[in-house]
């Protein structure tokens, strides 16, 4: 028997399901899209627009600086003092065992450092009494 036979006994009515194929999702999503630095949200502008992402790339050639720059001091002061030199004592002390491919590891923390400050919002905070440029 084939697939195209029915069944001996079987229903030989043929019932016609229609799919509908479409790339649009079934529900609407309840997540809602990404929303500018506003004081309401916390994050907030400076007069000159927002932190470049590129500049904060850039920037984190010292690991922790770009974080500075787009307004999370503290993990980028933690970054500077904190971890670079745990990745540097830890990459030491595998490049010992290993005779010396732990140093590779020294590249993927700072690849890493930079595709997080690319990846974060700014948070840019002005000082209270900045009035911003004035012409």
């Amino acid at each position: 028997m084939t697939l195209d036979e029915a069944a001996p006994g079987a229903d030989h009515t043929q019932r016609m399901t229609t799919l509908e194929y479409t790339d649009a999702p079934a529900t609407e999503s309840t997540e809602e899209a990404f929303t500018p630095p506003t004081p309401e949200t916390g994050l907030l502008e400076t007069a000159e627009g927002q932190a470049s992402d590129l500049v904060a790339v850039a920037l984190s050639v010292i690991p922790g600086l770009g974080h500075v720059y787009k307004g999370y001091r503290l993990i980028g002061i933690l970054l500077m003092f904190f971890g670079t030199p745990m990745a540097v004592g830890l990459a030491l002390l595998i490049a010992t065992g290993t005779a010396g491919f732990g140093f590779f590891l020294l590249p993927i923390y700072w690849i890493a450092v930079m595709v997080h400050v690319w990846a974060i919002p700014d948070r840019i905070v002005p000082a209270l009494n900045d009035d911003g440029e004035q012409y």
